[in-house]
């Protein structure tokens, strides 16, 4: 019965994370099924009303002001939105002081923190790699509705937003990156990696009447095995 329950837990989980999918770009998708994989935690951002890009403006840790204009076309960006206090914002800040840690080819990074009201300037400095660009911005955390940190947003060299979304490892921003890439440079489309997820339910034998993709469990009157 133990295992019934559990299958079933996994298979209301997948279906969240497919709808969930639909409402997010195509790299969204693939990170939110990465959910499903052991050791995958990368979380796909909720739906937003918007998804232009926007500038970032705010000070430096030195207090200077400072403004980063990631939608001119020309070159891409990624933003990483951390905090000094979240343990795993400290595994971020570690990897971007590791001279081992790269980003894909003309892709630049910038963190971005909230202002100094909710940030101490001094302990970030502590943490901020000298070789990173820091920003403190609040305005840029509700600019990208930034829901928790750590937070990556990746505004393509057209200056448009192609992908954003949590993670837990460097890797997982890669992942989102390399997913980004390959729909910029005509790679598996939205409608066939839907397709793809619905062949992969199919083979796992969940149809669109399994119980399990009802909400509550609730059926047509026919109880869960």
């Amino acid at each position: 019965m133990t295992a019934v329950v559990t299958v079933e837990t996994l298979l209301l989980v997948l279906l969240v994370l497919l709808v969930g999918g639909l409402l997010r770009s195509h790299a969204e998708i693939l990170r939110r099924l990465d959910e499903l994989q052991p050791g995958g935690t990368a979380t796909a951002a909720p739906a937003r009303t918007s998804t232009a890009a926007h500038d970032v403006s705010g000070v430096t840790l030195a207090g200077d002001a400072m403004h980063v204009g990631v939608t001119r076309p020309g070159s891409a960006t990624l933003l990483a939105f951390l905090t000094s206090g979240c343990s795993t914002c400290a595994g971020f800040w570690e990897a971007f002081a590791d001279p081992r840690t790269r980003l894909p080819e003309g892709v630049g990074l910038v963190v971005v923190t909230k202002d100094a009201s909710h940030e101490s300037p001094v302990r970030l400095r502590e943490l901020a790699p000298p070789v990173v660009r820091v920003v403190m911005s609040s305005r840029a955390w509700a600019d990208y509705d930034v829901p928790a940190s750590p937070y990556f947003v990746h505004v393509d060299d057209r200056g448009q937003l192609s992908g954003e979304g949590t993670a837990q490892r460097f890797d997982q921003v890669l992942s989102l990156l390399t997913d980004a890439e390959d729909d910029m440079a005509g790679g598996e489309g939205s409608a066939e990696r839907a397709r793809r997820v619905e062949r992969e339910l199919a083979a796992a034998g969940i149809g669109p009447d399994h119980p399990s993709l009802r909400p509550d469990g609730q059926g047509n009157g026919d109880g869960a095995g």
